[in-house]
């Protein structure tokens, strides 16, 4: 599909480069193909974050951003459906009410289990780090009878909880590295770990993947400093 420009609007998506949050965003954009300017946000200094985001996103502070219209979205699953009510072309979400409701209900739920678990587990020792796993495990039992008996969590084609789940492709397993543990047993998810060949090889997500090694490496940069400043509480 030829690449549209929304409206005749300047589209951009404001995030960095190691957010499974903002990849999310450009996934659905891609799959749209919708064009959009990509503003690169430092955030590894967190004193030093930029004007044009504070003005953007005054209340959370954080990426991904959305500009349409020059007027701002915030937080990756609300732009996601904002995306999907604007460009109907390709449709991400469900059709039926039902569904939609659902598919919500369970991408906020795997947020807050499993890619908030995740990464807090990438900065917890001990007793801590236990307690994170566990969560994690159980949110990917959950995903593992989600997927069973369909190609993508939506059925035969990639739908919104693919691309809410997608992070877990790549994220997850430099997660598992850095912080020493193991949550993707693949004899244990093996509908997962067909889903996750599956949607590696989409087109859009296969362009936008980087190496594994930059991931690793900035984690056990953020994992150091993240354990350095426990330390000295």
């Amino acid at each position: 599909m030829p690449e549209v420009a929304g409206d005749g609007q300047e589209v951009k998506l404001v995030g960095a480069w190691y957010s499974p949050y903002v990849h999310r965003v450009a996934w659905v954009l891609k799959l749209k193909g919708i064009q959009y300017e990509f503003v690169e946000e430092n955030l590894r200094d967190l004193n030093k974050k930029s004007s044009f985001l504070l003005d953007c996103n005054p209340v959370y502070k954080k990426v991904p951003v959305l500009l349409h219209h020059g007027k701002p979205i915030v937080e990756s699953l609300f732009i996601i459906e904002y995306i999907d009510e604007t460009w109907k072309h390709n449709p991400i979400f469900p059709t039926d009410p039902y569904d939609r409701a659902m598919a919500r209900f369970w991408a906020r739920l795997m947020d807050e289990m499993l890619l908030e678990g995740s990464k807090r587990a990438l900065c917890a020792e001990g007793d801590q780090l236990k307690k994170e796993i566990e969560q994690v495990s159980d949110a990917m039992e959950v995903l593992e009878g989600m997927k069973k008996g369909k190609k993508f969590f939506g059925g035969e084609t990639v739908g919104f909880l693919d691309v809410a789940f997608g992070w877990t492709t790549i994220w997850l397993e430099a997660i598992e590295e850095v912080a020493g543990v193991e949550f993707f047993n693949r004899d244990k998810y093996p509908h997962l770990d067909n889903w996750k060949s599956e949607f590696k090889q989409i087109h859009v997500v296969k362009d936008s993947l980087f190496p594994m090694e930059k991931l690793v490496r900035f984690f056990k940069k953020y994992r150091q400093s993240q354990l350095k400043l426990a330390a000295e509480k």
